[in-house]
């Protein structure tokens, strides 16, 4: 069940009624935890039964973490509690990678094969996986303490907004609005419902357009395609993914605030950055600081000299990499920013900075764009040619026209996501604030976009976030 589908669109303002006439934090409570089950029961019915399990396992451990226990027994537990959850996501997630890597590494001993286990990939497992890691880690660091009922943690782990692709939250900073959920409020409504809107029209209509042209293109022989057709679709992949990942941020933030919660920024508009790392800053916040706080920091960081401060930067994007997904596409492309990072770090940073804003804005484009052609190309044998296809290395020919569609929604995409990189946001925003009734006529622009937008969802094929694979 999607934000966006028209079932999630009938049953949700019956939830929210609820909740809005409900009078008790407590009786609130119960009515988020018994939504968001819903939520994923609908999606996850099998996988629900073994999250549920590995909650309460979770649940019981934190108390080991917590300050009067000795050393031994919290590192014990810490890493039962780490292990229990890294073992759902191996298995489910990369249990098949590895078997048939395993595979092909056995191939000159004419070994009979390993059966692969072809289980099916719960969606948001990996954002639901690391929130539940950093509750043992932060209980273990004293900086939280054990939630106070079972139901607290449960409701922190499938909050229904969240649940799917982010961002990814901390139960200390969530666990005041868990343990006695606000009451809704209009100003609360009208925000939220506006913020949700600007997620699914991001979604409806700018990604989703272009993702059905991107996917033909990355569809087509890499070998033959123009250079101008590869390029065309390698940009319309950029934008796609950007207003696919910040759309589903935007109803995630949008409903939760509908119910009184604040959630976390994910995004910054981050194709107007200067640098690689600035982009990983305004990138899927939540990730980079989830990997900053518990796995750079833990690796030492930049406390012990520089060389293994960059192979700290390094090992760090690898495997951000490899929790994108299970291939080796995805490795490299961990490997491949984590490399740029540590070129910042000797170089780049200041070079690009003496270039001016046009021109580091554009080389980080760049760079950030031929990284999305290796996350995009399913296999190693799709990138080599592609990426010669991209610099006119081959003879290829095969051009496919994008549609009046495609090409004003891509300049619209691009437009909106480069903006900030200039001053005409600042002159816009200053417009903005000065004049009253522009908010009315936004809200007013917003709700018939809204409508075109659910239209769109009920006529147009089904495309799913990108990040629910992840």
């Amino acid at each position: 069940m999607l934000f966006y589908e028209p079932l999630f669109l009938t049953i949700f303002p019956s939830i929210y009624a609820a909740y809005l006439l409900t009078p008790g934090a407590d009786a609130r409570k119960w009515i988020l935890l018994a939504a968001s089950a819903l939520f994923y029961v609908w999606g996850e019915p099998a996988f629900v039964v073994i999250l549920l399990i590995s909650t309460a396992i979770d649940y019981g451990l934190s108390f080991y973490l917590s300050e009067p226990t000795g050393r031994r027994i919290r590192i014990l537990a810490l890493s039962a509690g780490v292990i229990q959850n890294l073992g759902i996501l191996i298995v489910y997630k990369y249990a098949d990678f590895l078997i048939q890597t395993l595979n092909t590494a056995l191939l000159p001993l004419d070994v009979t094969p390993l059966p692969l286990l072809r289980l099916a990939l719960p969606i948001g497992i990996s954002f639901v996986v690391f929130e539940k890691i950093t509750y043992l880690v932060d209980t273990n660091r004293g900086i939280s303490k054990p939630a106070e009922r079972f139901a607290d943690y449960c409701l922190f782990v499938l909050f229904f907004p969240k649940l799917l692709a982010g961002p990814i939250l901390k139960y200390h900073e969530m666990k005041d609005q868990i343990a006695s959920p606000p009451p809704a409020s209009w100003s609360g409504f009208l925000g939220g419902f506006l913020r949700f809107t600007r997620g699914l029209i991001r979604k409806l209509l700018i990604a989703d357009p272009l993702g059905n042209f991107a996917n033909q293109v990355f569809a087509a022989d890499p070998s033959g395609l123009a250079a101008s057709t590869a390029w065309l679709g390698l940009a319309a992949f950029t934008i796609q993914i950007y207003f696919d990942f910040a759309g589903y941020s935007d109803m995630a933030i949008g409903l939760a605030r509908m119910m009184g919660f604040e959630l976390k920024e994910n995004f910054n508009s981050p194709y107007a950055s200067q640098s690689i790392t600035e982009f990983w800053r305004r990138w899927h916040i939540s990730l980079t600081t989830w990997i900053r706080d518990y796995l750079y920091a833990p690796l030492g960081g930049n406390r012990r000299g520089m060389a293994r401060t960059y192979i700290n930067l390094w090992v760090c994007f690898l495997l951000s990499g490899l929790w994108h997904g299970a291939g080796w596409n995805f490795i490299l492309w961990g490997a491949y920013n984590g490399l740029f990072l540590v070129l910042d770090r000797l170089f780049l940073l200041a070079w690009l900075r003496r270039c001016g804003r046009v021109l580091a804005t554009s080389i980080t484009l760049f760079i950030v764009m031929i990284g999305w052609a290796i996350f995009r190309s399913e296999s190693l044998s799709h990138l080599e040619p592609f990426l010669k296809s991209l610099f006119g290395l081959t003879s290829g020919a095969i051009r496919i026209d994008a549609s009046i569609e495609v090409a004003t929604t891509l300049i619209a995409g691009a437009m909106i996501s480069l903006i900030p990189a200039t001053p005409i946001l600042a002159r816009v925003q200053d417009w903005y604030a000065g004049r009253p009734w522009a908010r009315e006529v936004a809200a007013a622009g917003a709700l018939l976009l809204y409508v075109v937008a659910v239209a769109r969802a009920i006529a147009a094929p089904f495309q799913p976030f990108i990040y629910f694979r992840f």
